[in-house]
């Protein structure tokens, strides 16, 4: 049976945790890229489909290569980070299905309909993205979450050599400045954007 995790754990990934415009001079290691993977990789997805495909940028070269597809507010923020996470997704994640999903055809239910595979895509390599954010903040590290850059730009520097991979958002990740944040911005009551019918 579930169990509520401790309050602690609680805010470490919610109502404690922020997303960050600058880094602290403190690397983040392979190790730490791989347990966010480990962890991020376990959330639902359609037909357990996992059609993120992550580049995690970590050199200076592939920091200020990525600089350049962003706009201007967001390029210290990926220098400072010391890794920026673009979450791509595969056009055709259905073609590992037959792996990833043994219990049905489920590769059946994509092939032809290139529309349903991308809204499938887009959407769940979004939940994976989200995944990522919450796995980076489980084993003690922050983000910053980015949507201000060129798509065209990122899939031509990133996915040249997999261009049925197109990049959905970027995300930087390390040890937070707290003089970075500004005050939390208004989270509203269930009532405000909720109905229960």
């Amino acid at each position: 049976m579930t169990q509520t995790i401790a309050e602690p754990a609680l805010d470490q990934l919610f109502r404690a945790a922020r997303s960050y415009n600058a880094y602290l001079d403190k690397p983040v290691s392979t190790e730490q890229l791989h347990a966010i993977w480990d962890l991020l990789k376990y959330g639902p997805t359609s037909a357990n489909s996992l059609p993120a495909r992550i580049v995690w940028v970590t050199s200076q070269a592939a920091k200020e290569k990525l600089v350049s597809c962003v706009i201007e507010s967001n390029a210290a923020k990926i220098l400072s980070a010391p890794a920026t996470a673009i979450i791509g997704f595969d056009l055709d994640y259905h073609n590992h299905l037959p792996e990833l999903f043994p219990h049905t055809d489920a590769k059946s239910w994509f092939e032809g309909n290139e529309p349903l595979r991308e809204a499938t895509a887009f959407r769940n390599s979004s939940l994976q993205g989200a995944y990522l954010i919450l796995a980076a903040r489980a084993i003690g590290l922050d983000t910053g979450p980015i949507s201000g850059f060129d798509n065209a730009a990122v899939d031509a520097a990133f996915f040249a050599a997999t261009p049925r991979v197109k990049s959905n958002f970027i995300t930087t990740i390390g040890y937070g400045d707290p003089a970075s944040i500004f005050d939390r911005s208004p989270r509203p009551a269930f009532d405000k954007f909720n109905s229960i019918v």
